[in-house]
């Protein structure tokens, strides 16, 4: 007996024509994953049957964190309601929320030693709070199974999802994240279902409920963007009152997905660094291979510090 061919992971790309990309230059190239530490964090994964975004979204670092036993989880399943033309996540019709995922990614973070965890979903458009409830549960889970460890949520935009903002910050992470991705001009192409103006007001949103929470948003660059929209994007990020900033590269996940526009020069992130610290953001993470969980507990520490530092000053 054979089985079927195996579902397209973006049937809806498909029938496009490839869109070729220039030639990774040198700054761009990691080394394959293959630690021991590596193997034994994926393994834990696969035990407690949980989805990574490293592994989902085909993240370029997955060897260095996965060495460090860093993983971030993502919850909600591992297909997606939405069809972006830059992500890798599977497109399609979700399975059934798993009401034991919070608990497993208790277990997770527990077993892993975290002193931080990123959190992160699909998008999940079929359920009326967007899957708000399930972060706040697998917030609630961590902090029983780790009550050490910070929690930083990567959310979606919870788009027409009344009430699902207020529901995870009542939860209280540690950091509430939602990346803009790209600049306005851009989003009917690369981000097709979502709409920058809502991912701003859901960041204010935040802010306007808990003024003490940490937020977070990041951009990808090398899609087409201008450096005047990128730093219009840095203003309005700065007038949500947005504490950390994260730019990298965009990376093209197979040749169906958008084109990589061009490959940004390190000495071109470094003046978007210092272009946005100068804005007035706590903290910059801005580099070719920057991605919103990289380092993220190490930069979360230096957050807290900027912050306290800058109370500190009057």
């Amino acid at each position: 007996m054979t089985s079927g061919p195996a579902p397209l992971r973006h049937p809806e790309k498909a029938g496009r024509p490839d869109n070729p990309s220039p030639k990774k230059p040198p700054w761009i190239r990691v080394k394959a994953p293959g630690s021991p530490e590596y193997h034994a964090t994926r393994r834990l994964m696969r035990d407690l049957n949980l989805h990574t975004v490293c592994e989902e979204a085909g993240c370029p670092n997955i060897g260095e964190c996965w060495t460090e036993k860093h993983a971030t989880m993502m919850i909600l399943g591992a297909v997606c309601t939405r069809a972006c033309t830059f992500c890798n996540v599977a497109t399609g019709r979700p399975d059934l929320v798993d009401p034991h995922e919070p608990a497993r990614v208790g277990d997770a973070v527990a077993r892993l030693g975290l002193r931080h965890i990123v959190v992160t979903s699909v998008d999940r458009d079929d359920l009326d709070d967007g899957g708000a409830a399930h972060f706040a549960k697998t917030i609630a889970a961590i902090r029983a199974a780790a009550p050490d460890t910070t929690i930083e949520v990567l959310v979606p935009d919870f788009l027409r999802k009344d009430g699902a903002v207020e529901t995870v910050v009542a939860a209280r992470p540690d950091v509430i994240n939602h990346n803009l991705e790209t600049v306005p001009r851009l989003y009917a192409e690369v981000r097709p279902g979502a709409r920058y103006f809502h991912s701003l007001r859901l960041l204010d949103q935040v802010k306007r409920i808990d003024p003490a929470m940490f937020t977070k948003s990041g951009i990808m660059v090398g899609l087409g963007e201008d450096r005047t929209e990128v730093l219009q994007v840095m203003d309005d990020l700065r007038a949500a009152e947005v504490d950390f900033l994260t730019i990298g590269q965009y990376l093209q996940p197979t040749p169906k997905h958008h084109r990589v526009d061009r490959f940004v020069t390190p000495e071109e992130f470094d003046g978007y660094r210092r272009q946005a610290l100068g804005k007035g953001f706590l903290m910059v993470s801005a580099r070719p291979l920057t991605r919103s969980s990289y380092h993220a507990g190490d930069d979360f520490a230096r957050l807290r510090a900027a912050r306290a530092a800058m109370l500190a000053a009057g």
